[in-house]
């Protein structure tokens, strides 16, 4: 029986694929769902030119992810909390799973191949290796 899952969400189109196959799964009323996002560290703002307009505030990127995962939350059947986390998202993802001793993991995966996957990485494939439960990946259509 699965009593803790956490659920990474990257704010991409995958994350509704996500939250279906969550809704898909028969969770018992007492099983526990951990919403996470994990922001990328900051540039140094040292290194930003500052004679170019910058992208979307990190402030205002936070507040959406949350409003997003809140908007998720709202409709689930069972408990759910949120964590919104910044850091190496692969580290980060097993990290929370460990701290909640999670059953699953259900995590979203680009579909990335060749060198775009040798060069940006694969998130999924690093939690698959490294945690210590059992992860689901969901993959785009």
């Amino acid at each position: 029986m699965l009593n803790t899952v956490l659920v990474a969400l990257d704010g991409s189109e995958i994350s509704e694929r996500v939250i279906q196959t969550l809704d898909s799964l028969a969770l018992s009323k007492d099983a526990n769902v951990i919403l996470c996002h994990v922001f990328h560290p900051p540039e140094s703002e040292m290194e930003l030119p500052a004679d170019r307009p910058q992208p979307e505030s990190p402030t205002f990127s936070y507040f959406h992810i949350e409003k997003q995962l809140q908007s998720y939350q709202e409709n689930l059947s069972v408990t759910s909390e949120l964590e919104l986390v910044t850091g190496d998202p692969a580290e980060e993802i097993i990290r929370l799973a460990n701290i909640y001793k999670t059953d699953l993991i259900i995590i979203g995966s680009r579909g990335l191949m060749g060198m775009k996957r040798i060069v940006q990485g694969s998130v999924s494939s690093q939690v698959v290796e490294e945690a210590n439960c059992s992860v689901l990946v969901v993959k785009p259509r």
